[in-house]
């Protein structure tokens, strides 16, 4: 087969739709400000397959995903995100993820309730939490939690009694907020009769995160709240 006649079989089989895994690697790539040769050292594919890709002029198979998800730092979903068009030319990515009220994932443990909107939008720079607080002293609340990154807390019903193994309890009310490194043990306690709710905004991976709100200190699962 010519060169020709094989670069018009290549476009046949680039992707149709909306999905431009092409454009999308085009925009990290570019946003990172790396060549195409630097990205074929991280995802160990050609130089020239990659500019196909860029160009969609080849069908990009789950080993080609793989690679380029992986070398990237990126979820595979993020290569199929919708692009948009700047006002320079540029492409960009335009993810967005719409929760309503009652919806998100839900976990149940004996000290809080966490409903975790966005659950679909994969690949979060940072994990945001609701969570209402239902054990009122430390002995209650068993080990303090802790999980890799940073955390920022906004009371939004309540009183909040924050407990930390660094620093003295703190008492918060509706509209007061912290910011603290996560990875320091740290238990939220519901100081009055009333709800109590709190808004947290993690830095960390979201599965360590439910991971840890999830178990106790001795490695077993924390019972449902009844």
């Amino acid at each position: 087969m010519t060169a020709k006649k094989l670069a018009a079989a290549e476009k046949t089989e680039a992707p149709r739709g909306g999905a431009r895994p092409g454009a999308a690697l085009r925009a990290l790539r570019v946003q990172r400000g790396w060549t195409l040769a630097e990205v074929s050292k991280r995802t160990d594919l050609p130089i020239s397959t990659l500019s196909k890709i860029e160009n969609d002029r080849v069908s990009l198979t789950y080993d080609k995903l793989a690679r380029i998800s992986t070398g990237l730092g990126v979820d595979i979903s993020q290569l199929f995100a919708p692009q948009i068009v700047g006002m320079n030319g540029s492409t960009v990515g335009g993810r967005r993820c719409v929760t309503l009220a009652g919806q998100g994932s839900v976990i149940e443990t004996e000290n809080y309730g966490h409903i975790y909107p966005a659950a679909d939008f994969l690949n979060k720079r940072f994990v945001p939490v609701i969570a209402d607080i239902y054990a009122r002293t430390l002995e209650e609340f068993g080990e303090m939690i802790r999980h890799p990154g940073e955390e920022y807390a906004y009371v939004l019903e309540g009183t909040v009694e924050f407990h930390s193994e660094l620093y003295a309890p703190l008492t918060l009310r509706k509209g007061d907020s912290l910011y603290f490194d996560s990875g320091m043990g740290h238990a939220y306690l519901a100081a009055d009769s009333g709800a109590c709710r709190v808004l947290s905004i993690c830095s960390g991976p979201e599965s360590q995160l439910m991971e840890a709100v999830r178990r106790d200190g001795d490695g077993k699962p924390r019972k449902k709240k009844r």
